[in-house]
C-alpha cells in the first residue's frame, strides 16, 4: 500500500507540474474588448513576392480591392510598382484617441508635403506626400472625430474619418468612413487582428477619393507593427 501511494502522489505532482508549463488553450486565453487608445507602432514596409509590413497602393476606379488592377507608382522601389512600401514617421505610426494633425505649412515651394507625425513622406509620381489626421478635414471642411481602433477578441474595427493626405499642393481625405460617415465605392474598414499578448496587429482601410488626378479611384492603406497602450 505504502509504495501505491508513492506512485500516486508523484503522479498527481507530475500532473501539476506539467499544467503550469503548458500555454494555456486558446479558449481560456483572454479576449480583449473595446477601445485601443494608444500607438500603433508601424513596421517598414518591405518588398518581395509579396509585399510585407506596411503598405500603400491606389485601386484603379474600375478595379476591385483583391484583383485590380492597381495604379503603378513609378517610384516605388518594390519590382510591383502598384505597392509602395511605408516607413514609420517622427511619432512612430498611427495614434489613436488624439490627433496627428497637419502643420501650419504643409507643403514646400514645389508641393512636397512636410509632416512626418504617422509615417515619412512617400514619393507619388515625382511629388511627396503625407498622411495626417485632424479635427477638421481640410478637404471636407468638416469636424471630424478622432481616430478609433475597436477590438473584440481578435478583430479590429475603428473609425478613421479623420485620415488626410497632403499630395501636390492640395488635401484629399483617405478616410473610413468618410467625414459624412458615408462609404461610397470600395470605401471600408478599418478592419484586421491584433493579439493582446504580443501587441503585434495588422490594420487596413480603403477610402473612396474624390477630386484631384486621382478621383474616383480608391485608396488602400496597409499598417502592421505593435500596439502600445497610452499611460
Amino acid at each position: 500500500m505504502r509504495v501505491v501511494r508513492v506512485v500516486v502522489v508523484v503522479g498527481l505532482l507530475g500532473l501539476t507540474a506539467g499544467g503550469c508549463n503548458r500555454d494555456e488553450p486558446d479558449a481560456a486565453r483572454p479576449r480583449v474588448k473595446g477601445e485601443l487608445v494608444g500607438l500603433f507602432a508601424v513596421s517598414p514596409g518591405r518588398c518581395g513576392t509579396v509585399a510585407t509590413g506596411s503598405w500603400v497602393r491606389i485601386v484603379n476606379p474600375d478595379g476591385s480591392l483583391t484583383g485590380g488592377p492597381f495604379v503603378e507608382n513609378r517610384d516605388s522601389p518594390c519590382p510591383d510598382r502598384t505597392v509602395t512600401p511605408l516607413c514609420p514617421g517622427a511619432e512612430g505610426g498611427l495614434r489613436t484617441g488624439d490627433y496627428q494633425p497637419f502643420t501650419g505649412s504643409p507643403f514646400d515651394f514645389a508641393g512636397d508635403a512636410r509632416d512626418n507625425a504617422i509615417v515619412e513622406p512617400v514619393t507619388w509620381l515625382s511629388v511627396r506626400f503625407a498622411l495626417a489626421s485632424n479635427q477638421r478635414d481640410p478637404q471636407a471642411k468638416t469636424r471630424v472625430p478622432r481616430p478609433t481602433v475597436l477590438a473584440k477578441g481578435r478583430a479590429l474595427s475603428g473609425n478613421l474619418r479623420a485620415m488626410s493626405v497632403a499630395w501636390s499642393g492640395q488635401f484629399l481625405n483617405v478616410g473610413a468612413p468618410k467625414p459624412d460617415g458615408s462609404v461610397p465605392g470600395l470605401t471600408g474598414g478599418p478592419r484586421g487582428a491584433f493579439d493582446e499578448r504580443s501587441g503585434t496587429y495588422t490594420l487596413e482601410w480603403s477610402s473612396l477619393l474624390v477630386g484631384g488626378p486621382f478621383n474616383n479611384s480608391t485608396i488602400v492603406f496597409h499598417l502592421e507593427g505593435t500596439f502600445t497602450r497610452s499611460a
